[in-house]
C-alpha cells in the first residue's frame, strides 16, 4: 500500500524525477494536476500516490507527449493501478530478458529474434533497447569478467545486439534543431554495446548522432571532432586498462575544443583516482535514463 501521507519535499520530488522544482509548480499551477500537502511552514509535502502521479506524467513527457497532452490522459482515479500495472509489465519484461539470455548463450539466433520481435511488439522501443537489451548487456559482461561465460559467448551475444539495435536506428527521424553529437569509445576500448545504447538514446530524442564505434586512435578522435564540429561527445569506457588514455583524450578535446561538451559513460569511469575524482565529476553522464537526463539538461 502507498503512503497516503506528505513526505517528500519539492526538493526530493524534483531529484527523483529529474525535473526543476519551478517547473513542477507550474504544472501545478496551470493544470491543477495535484495539490501537495503543505506543512506548518507552508512548504510542499507530497504523498506516494501523488508521486506515482508525477512518475507517470514525466514518464509520457519523455515519450513525446506535451504536458498538456498527458494530463488530458490522465485519469487520476486509475494512476496508482496502472503503476501497478506497469509493475506487472516490468516483471514480464525481465522474464523476456532472461529468456533472451539464455537463448543467446545456447547461440540459439533463431529464438532470440523471435523473443526480441515479440518484446517490440508488446513494449515500446525504449523499454526494448534500454531495460531488455541494456540489461541483457550488462549481464553478459558480468559472467564473462567472472569467467561463468566463453569469449564465444560474449562475441555472439554483443553481435547480436549491436545487430538488432543498429537495426532501430533506422527508423529514428532527426531533430535539426538539436546539437550534433559525436559518440565514440575510448582508446583500445572495444566494448561498444554500452555505447550503442547511449547513442539510441540521444537519437531516440532527436539528436543528430555520429557513432564513431570502437577502435578509433585518440588523435583520430581529434581529427574527426575538428571535421564534424559536433556541440558534444560521449566517451564510453569499460575496462579500468583503457581508462588513463580515456581521460586523456578527454583532456586534449577539452584543450583543442575549450567550448565543446565531453560526457563520459561506462563501468571504467567508477575507477577514476581519488586524486582526479572531483575533476572528472562533470563529465561523468551516470548510469541510467534519469541521470542521463539530468546530466543533458545542465550541459545543453
Amino acid at each position: 500500500m502507498a503512503d497516503h501521507q506528505g513526505k517528500y519535499n519539492i526538493k526530493a520530488i524534483s531529484t527523483m524525477l529529474g525535473i526543476h522544482p519551478g517547473t513542477l509548480r507550474a504544472w501545478e499551477r496551470r493544470y491543477k494536476l495535484i495539490e501537495p500537502i503543505r506543512n506548518d511552514a507552508g512548504h510542499r509535502l507530497y504523498t506516494d500516490d501523488q508521486l506515482n502521479v508525477l512518475k507517470w506524467i514525466v514518464n509520457k513527457v519523455n515519450h513525446g507527449f506535451t504536458i498538456g497532452q498527458a494530463v488530458e490522459l490522465l485519469d487520476k482515479q486509475d494512476v496508482i493501478e496502472t503503476v501497478n500495472d506497469e509493475t506487472v509489465n516490468n516483471n514480464q519484461m525481465d522474464n523476456i530478458k532472461e529468456d533472451i539470455l539464455h537463448s543467446l548463450l545456447k547461440f540459439e539466433e533463431r529464438k532470440a529474434n523471435e523473443l526480441l520481435d515479440y518484446a517490440f511488439n508488446v513494449f515500446s522501443i525504449e523499454k526494448v533497447v534500454i531495460h531488455i537489451l541494456g540489461s541483457i548487456l550488462i549481464e553478459v559482461g558480468d559472467k564473462w569478467e567472472k569467467n561463468e561465460i566463453t569469449i564465444a559467448h560474449e562475441h555472439f551475444s554483443t553481435s547480436f545486439l549491436r545487430t538488432r539495435i543498429g537495426m532501430v536506428f533506422q527508423h529514428l527521424p532527426v531533430n535539426g534543431l538539436l546539437p550534433k553529437v559525436v559518440t565514440v569509445c575510448g582508446p583500445n576500448e572495444q566494448h561498444e554495446i554500452g555505447l550503442l545504447i547511449f547513442n539510441f538514446y540521444l537519437r531516440r530524442r532527436g539528436y543528430e548522432t555520429v557513432y564513431l564505434g570502437a577502435g578509433i586512435p585518440g588523435d583520430d578522435v581529434i581529427d574527426a571532432v575538428r571535421e564534424i564540429n559536433p556541440r558534444m561527445v560521449i566517451i564510453s569506457c569499460t575496462l579500468t586498462e583503457h581508462l588513463s588514455d580515456t581521460l586523456k583524450l578527454t583532456d586534449g578535446l577539452k584543450e583543442f575544443f575549450p567550448d565543446l561538451v565531453v560526457g563520459l559513460g561506462g563501468e571504467a569511469l567508477k575507477n577514476i583516482p581519488q586524486s582526479s575524482k572531483k575533476f572528472y565529476e562533470s563529465f561523468l553522464v551516470g548510469e541510467n535514463e534519469e541521470e542521463w537526463m539530468k546530466w543533458l539538461k545542465n550541459r545543453l
